[in-house]
């Protein structure tokens, strides 16, 4: 491989395949390679502009001599080449004679490094099976390729990040996991590694990633180019801060994240929903956000109200906010072919495509297909209608339901967005119809946007995008899988995370034992970031008529007010409300340093203690910002459980005010009523 240097960007050459290495912000390079005439020039995540930094480029000429050679033979024998390396503070990328790239931080400590398995006349190490550390190779016919990226395993090595992905696994080492997003499942790509490094894996291409015992590998079905981005730093709060500055942060905030939202499978008129609000005002517990979830419409990609069933919104949402409390309306990007959108938005271009077969994306409740959110066209002509119709009568909350999209079914072969290929750019979609949402209320002035989104791909944090964790099913299986979802969607860089609380799919309201699931969720609720009550709960109420004017009607479920659980229960649910308005100052302190310097609200143990062995294999516990240990109760019938105090920090019970010294694990007692949770002695909260 032969090297140049233009300005501050290492210039790698081999045959056709070109790489580009150059700083991206502090500590942090940008590694681009294409075997095109010219670097695709899409920034996908890496779109915030890089603070300047300095940095070293060397470049030397070598000789290679086989490692049999004689001798004798040596001299004439020899290949000339180059080996290159660029510095940026903490991280080195260096590259061998044989074009192999290994990243050290300043120490010399191997960060990780490609895997090859190919002759190699430098160091003597000769295995002809021809496996290289990166490969575009070619789709016959077209002018796309199928990317593979392949780094060493190390067995010492934990993994951290990647988004969510319904399983109870905090550590990734080991994993699967498909680049592609479904309802509950959504890609975000950056890992965080415990040798000390972050990679981006900046490529919105569906694919896989494998984090092997003998090799890790990053894989791209379709698409035009590698890219990634790889950031080194000697804390895992660091690493995270400089990947945010990267991709972008949350903005602030705003006040009505902090407190408690209401919401339940269906509110389906006015007067409904405003019952319910008032009654939460009468009982004088804080509502912040009340929300009207789907089939409130007239036909999917409407984008309006039912006048029937919502008569005078401008006087709903205006009773509302005088009680103090926030509407947020959902919005789906389904737009069914009897819509009044569906014809301008068919003939602007605006719909996505099929490259066969009839374009129906969604069959669910009418033929529907979604709006391109990749095309700057159509996320301006969603936004105005919604902004006509919501916007404009005082909604300033939309929950951007569907936006993996959910496709039915994941043929992703079959569509095409105006970026491209489905198969080469799906994983942008939330991102984009996050962007049409924020771009569209930031223009009308609006500051500390923040919206409900169901999927997320790396950046959609600088969109305002508040993610939550998809339809999952009401069982104590699927609450003890949302505590790492939060906590490795916070280090993808999405401090913004909230759940169902409850669960979406299976709540009987009368059994005893959901009480308790619901109970111990709630808890968990009041130390996520965002604190929300939301489910089916069965049995359904079904609509009175099946079918209005043509449009199929949607069901409700069973109430799911906290008066509707018994007064028992009522009261546990009541006094956590409570505790979450004593903790509003520090929830609000959390917020400022996530939109600050991207720091996750709910944190692994490790993020807050690295030095703490023990706090890297913890994971059925965590900080809920940087002074609160929390430790939920995941199992039926469970009244204790074991809680670990990290070392070098005295702790204090926040029930008993009992203090303890770190380095050590208590079995603590955990009532159907309380939640175990512990404060650095030295701190003060009105947790209790």
């Amino acid at each position: 491989m032969q090297f140049t240097q233009d300005g501050k960007r290492l210039i790698g050459r081999s045959g056709s395949e070109t790489i580009w290495i150059e700083p991206w912000g502090e500590n942090s390079l940008r590694v681009r390679m294409t075997k095109e005439a010219h670097m695709d020039p899409n920034d996908w995540a890496l779109i915030d502009t890089p603070a300047s930094t300095a940095c070293k480029i060397t470049i030397e000429d070598v000789e290679l001599v086989e490692p049999w050679i004689e001798e004798s033979e040596k001299e004439k024998r020899a290949v000339k080449t180059q080996i290159a390396a660029i510095q940026n503070g903490e991280i080195i990328a260096s590259f061998n004679g044989e074009g192999w790239l290994t990243f050290k931080n300043s120490d010399g400590k191997i960060l990780t490094e490609e895997y090859w398995r190919d002759r190699n006349r430098i160091d003597r190490y000769c295995i002809p099976l021809i496996i290289k550390g990166r490969e575009l190779k070619p789709i016959t016919g077209t002018s796309d390729y199928a990317l593979t990226l392949r780094f060493e395993a190390y067995e010492d090595e934990k993994i951290f990040g990647l988004g969510q992905y319904q399983e109870k696994v905090l550590n990734k080492k080991g994993a699967t996991l498909e680049l592609a997003h479904r309802n509950c499942q959504a890609s975000v790509p950056f890992m965080m590694s415990s040798r000390g490094y972050g990679l981006l894996w900046n490529n919105p291409a569906i694919g896989t990633v494998n984090f092997g015992t003998n090799r890790t590998e990053w894989i791209a079905q379709n698409t035009k180019k590698l890219d990634y981005f790889i950031t080194a730093g000697k804390t895992p709060a660091q690493i995270e801060e400089q990947y945010t500055n990267a991709v972008g942060k949350a903005p602030m905030m705003p006040e009505y994240g902090m407190g408690f939202w209401q919401c339940k499978l269906r509110y389906r008129t006015q007067e409904e929903l405003l019952s319910v609000a008032r009654e939460y005002k009468r009982r004088g517990i804080p509502l912040d956000v009340i929300v009207i979830d789907f089939f409130h419409w007239t036909k999917q990609g409407d984008f309006k109200f039912e006048p029937r069933d919502w008569p005078d919104p401008d006087a709903m949402i205006a009773e509302l906010k005088e009680m103090g409390t926030e509407l947020m309306v959902s919005v789906w990007p389904t737009v069914d072919s009897r819509s009044e959108n569906y014809g301008p938005m068919s003939k602007e271009g605006y719909l996505i495509s099929a490259d066969r077969g009839m374009n129906i994306n969604m069959n669910w409740m009418g033929e529907t297909v979604f709006f391109d959110a990749t095309h700057p066209g159509a996320r301006d002509y969603v936004w105005q209608v919604s902004k006509k119709n919501y916007y404009d009568k005082g909604v300033r909350i939309f929950w951007l339901d569907e936006a993996e999209p959910e496709y039915g079914p994941y043929d992703f072969d079959l569509y095409r967005y105006h970026q491209g290929p489905a198969l080469q750019c799906s994983n942008i979609y939330p991102a984009m119809y996050a962007k049409g949402y924020y771009d569209g209320m930031v223009a009308e002035g609006q500051e500390n946007v923040c919206n409900l989104v169901r999927s997320a791909w790396a950046g959609s944090q600088r969109y305002g995008a508040l993610i939550w964790s998809g339809d999952v099913s009401s069982t104590f299986r699927a609450f003890r899988e949302q505590l790492q979802i939060g906590l490795n969607m916070g280090i993808a860089g999405i401090p913004w995370w909230t759940t169902d609380i409850g669960g979406f799919l299976g709540g009987y309201v009368k059994d005893k034992n959901f009480h308790e699931l619901l109970l111990r969720w709630f808890a968990f609720g009041v130390f996520s970031p965002v604190f929300r009550l939301h489910g089916e709960r069965v049995p359904h109420i079904e609509p009175e008529q099946a079918v209005i004017d043509g449009v199929a009607q949607m069901m409700s479920g069973s109430p799911n007010e906290i008066w509707s659980y018994g007064e028992e229960n009522y009261e546990t649910m009541k006094n956590y409300i409570e505790m979450r308005e004593r903790l509003r100052p520090y929830i609000r302190n959390c917020m400022a340093e996530a939109h600050e310097k991207g720091t996750p609200v709910m944190r692994t143990m490790f993020y807050e203690f690295p030095e703490d062995s023990v706090c890297w294999t913890t994971d059925t516990q965590y900080m809920f910002g940087p002074d609160i240990l929390v430790a939920p109760i995941f199992e039926l019938g469970q009244r204790s459980r074991e809680v670990y105090l990290p070392k070098g920090q005295f702790w204090k019970n926040a029930k008993t005010k009992e203090v303890f010294e770190g380095g050590q694990t208590l079995t603590v007692d955990a009532p159907i009523n309380e939640i175990p949770l512990f404060v650095r002695a030295e701190k003060e909260y009105p947790i209790y």
